[in-house]
């Protein structure tokens, strides 16, 4: 177990392709939808998405909305708004707020659409762009909105490796796009949240330093809800005692009463990832986003 700072990078070659092909299709598609996990709003946006966007309309999905606290979810769908890009919660998973998706994307492609009727240009799908980070939950969006496995799911970042334009009900076309994480992450915190919601792969991570990471986190601003998961009486003062506290109350205990770290770490990281330790978001909204 380790405290001290980590560095994560991860940037396999597909991404770079991936990149290049977004920037190759755009002229392809009608409006951006860009896929974000609700409880880190901001650490889920790849920055070189602006960029590569431009002024094409966008429409922003808080995927996972289910999983986080509803409450700052509204305060974030009001912070998009501030910026000028409408904003719908949904759960990819079970299909709520997909209704609000697609008509979304229809208001904020009607002027173009309108245009190219007046130009005597006949009437045509609208057609999207998917973009998001990796295990983000496209994949599991385009399932739901086809009601058949038109991509590629797993649990795992990076599943879906090319592009494809998948028909949709209404008069929409998605072009989905794989998951694309940038180069470096300067902000370490952005990296142990992107960690913690399982946007990196587990394997390329020291699992016991994230989840001792994550401990420490939540029993600072959301104790209430580690004793409650876990039946601990009080919080310790340091994130390893409290991490031991979880394990003894789990039975992660080895051969000579020693804890076992790697099983109570991946216990909590998957209580964290599946909303059962609670409705967690990470991040609220303040002045000073990357926007």
């Amino acid at each position: 177990m380790s405290g001290d700072k980590m560095h994560i990078n991860w940037y396999p070659g597909h991404m770079k392709k991936t990149i290049e092909l977004m920037q190759k299709n755009l002229k392809l598609v009608d409006v951006a939808v860009e896929l974000l996990d609700a409880r880190i709003p901001i650490s889920s946006r790849n920055p070189q998405i602006d960029q590569i966007i431009a002024e094409k309309p966008r429409v922003i999905a808080l995927n996972k909305s289910d999983l986080a606290d509803s409450a700052v979810t509204l305060q974030w769908i009001r912070f998009f708004k501030s910026v000028g890009i409408n904003t719908i919660p949904i759960d990819s998973l079970n299909g709520s707020g997909l209704d609000s998706l697609m008509n979304e994307i229809e208001i904020v492609t009607k002027p173009k659409m309108d245009a190219l009727i007046l130009r005597g240009i006949r009437k045509r799908s609208i057609r999207a762009m998917i973009v998001g980070i990796p295990n983000v939950g496209k994949s599991s969006l385009i399932n739901r909105l086809t009601g058949k496995k038109s991509a590629k799911t797993g649990d795992k970042p990076g599943v879906t490796k090319g592009k494809q334009w998948v028909k949709i009900r209404g008069n929409i076309e998605l072009l989905d796009m794989p998951g694309v994480l940038w180069p470096k992450f300067e902000d370490e915190e952005v990296a142990l949240r992107l960690a913690y919601t399982g946007s990196i792969k587990d394997e390329v991570l020291d699992i016991e330093t994230i989840a001792l990471k994550l401990i420490e986190h939540l029993c600072l601003y959301f104790p209430d809800y580690i004793k409650e998961r876990y039946k601990i009486d009080s919080i310790f003062e340091t994130a390893l005692e409290n991490m031991e506290a979880i394990a003894r109350r789990r039975g992660c205990i080895l051969s000579g009463s020693r804890i076992d770290y790697a099983r109570v770490a991946n216990i909590i990281l998957d209580e964290f990832r599946s909303g059962q330790i609670g409705k967690i978001t990470l991040e609220i909204p303040v002045l000073s986003e990357r926007y």
